[in-house]
């Protein structure tokens, strides 16, 4: 009969300081300035892979992403510059928005805007600027990498959080690589005119896009940080 050893316990090693969950969470923010340094090879795989490790509700794991490139990057782009340029208007797949905005989160909501449009130096009155500060969201803001988000239009509202979760995992696994990243809403705006123009079938719902890149540290748009509600505005105690 042969003994058995007890087991030696594992020992998780030591993550390096900058790689820390708490300095990541503290120095995320959206880039929206990009080099033209592409990201390595499978690296983008390797962190969807990663993302995946997201909680999901009985493990559905919902939402596709697409990888933009050449031809098919352009001809999203020119067609989603178009509409916006024209002032056309579609029915979005889901709402983001509350309506009527209320006054509290409008509030936040021209803040964020005044601190970006404030670093590129575009004032209120420059029409002109903030809208080509706004297109570039459809051009994925010249990023290396641009991804297409989907979701199965059966999915029910649940699982836009469990893909939210897996977005944000995605963003994180990124920041802790060095990649900067940028989710953008606004692809969501015209979701009929995405899946006409990429052949998507109608059961696949647009969530939004996201930019991948490494960073442009002369570009002032990437030093914008937005205030976040104080603990006390969110969090109590009940007992």
């Amino acid at each position: 009969m042969h003994s058995v050893l007890p087991l030696e316990p594992v020992t998780a090693p030591a993550i390096p300081a900058h790689l820390a969950l708490p300095a990541l969470l503290a120095q995320r923010s959206a880039t929206r300035g990009f080099t033209d340094q592409r990201l390595p090879d499978g690296c983008l795989e390797d962190l969807l892979v990663q993302a995946r490790r997201a909680p999901s509700g009985a493990n559905l794991q919902p939402g596709e992403f697409i990888s933009l490139e050449g031809d098919a990057r352009a001809r999203l782009s020119s067609a989603l510059v178009g509409a916006f340029r024209s002032g056309a208007r579609e029915a979005e797949d889901y709402s983001y928005f509350p309506v009527p905005m209320p006054h509290s989160l409008r509030r936040r909501q021209v803040a964020a805007a005044q601190a970006l449009y404030g670093a590129l130096g575009a004032e209120r009155d420059d029409r002109a600027a903030r809208d080509a500060q706004f297109e570039r969201n459809f051009r994925f803001f010249d990023a290396p990498t641009a991804l297409l988000v989907l979701i199965d239009a059966r999915m029910g509202s649940g699982c836009y959080m469990d893909l939210g979760m897996c977005l944000f995992a995605l963003m994180m696994a990124a920041d802790a690589q060095g990649i900067g990243t940028c989710p953008i809403g606004a692809i969501a705006s015209y979701p009929g005119l995405v899946r006409a123009t990429l052949a998507l079938r109608d059961d696949q719902s647009v969530v939004c896009g996201l930019a991948l890149g490494y960073a442009d540290p002369l570009a002032p748009e990437n030093a914008v940080r937005t205030a976040r509600r104080p603990l006390e505005d969110y969090f109590s105690v009940m007992r």
